[in-house]
């Protein structure tokens, strides 16, 4: 099969991994989600973009049960999983990069990806330590130094290996280049492109939506809570006026 042939295989018919439907969320009496539907298939890749403030990491936080919806329905392979705490979420087969990383300042690198590493729920083990290294070879350099030690641009591919480590089947990624320097991204860029075209499936948060689409099967943009606006990639990069139109960029 060539190259993306299996990726592109399972997003086409793959059953959905990520369902909500209807999705409300509050913050306080801050009423963020007005009845989202968003979904994500096996090995499907999903770019989730809007403006700052339009609902996409409380969308996020609400569907790893990080943010109690307040109404509506959040499905992980078909299960209702509201009201399920955030570690039996991800257990399932998801795994956060969250805006700010959090890695584990106390630990080192190899600290940080072996205190995280284990089988998919089904065993599957295709990303070990060692892969990690492999598709990082920065991290390979620094084992022994700790997370507070790190750049900025290696602390994200710690963050990132780390996720990797836990085989999921589905990565999010909520703003993944922020903050780095142009060559740093361009790193991270190519290795979402990598872990993309491996079968794991994607969401991507992030603001450089050129990066976004020129990766994604399909793209999502919220508007004051609310989804307003659906494309799949290649009508995205067929007329990225829309999107910046949308975006107010």
């Amino acid at each position: 099969m060539p190259p993306g042939g299996r990726r592109a295989e399972l997003a086409s018919g793959g059953a959905i991994l990520l369902e909500a439907r209807e999705l409300h969320a509050y913050y306080g009496t801050s009423h963020v989600l007005h009845g989202v539907d968003f979904a994500v298939r096996e090995g499907e890749s999903v770019g989730l973009m809007g403006r700052n403030g339009m609902g996409k990491t409380t969308l996020i936080r609400s569907m790893l049960g990080l943010v109690p919806p307040r109404s509506g329905t959040v499905r992980v392979r078909g299960y209702d999983v509201r009201g399920w705490p955030t570690f039996r979420i991800t257990r399932e087969g998801i795994a956060y990069v969250p805006e700010g990383r959090g890695i584990f300042p106390n630990l080192t690198v190899l600290e940080n990806l072996r205190m995280a590493a284990r089988p998919a729920p089904d065993g599957r083990c295709d990303w070990t330590c060692e892969r990690v290294l492999e598709t990082f070879p920065r991290l390979a350099e620094r084992l022994g130094h700790g997370g507070a030690q790190l750049s900025g641009g290696e602390q994200q591919m710690l963050t990132i290996g780390r996720a990797l480590a836990t085989n999921p089947s589905l990565l999010i990624l909520d703003e993944a280049t922020e903050g780095l320097a142009p060559l740093i991204a361009k790193e991270i860029w190519r290795i979402v492109r990598e872990i993309r075209e491996s079968g794991i499936a994607t969401v991507i948060v992030d603001k450089n939506y050129a990066h976004v689409t020129a990766i994604t099967d399909r793209n999502v943009v919220l508007v004051k809570g609310q989804g307003a606006h659906e494309c799949d990639g290649a009508a995205a990069r067929a007329n990225p006026a829309s999107l910046a139109s949308l975006l107010g960029v």
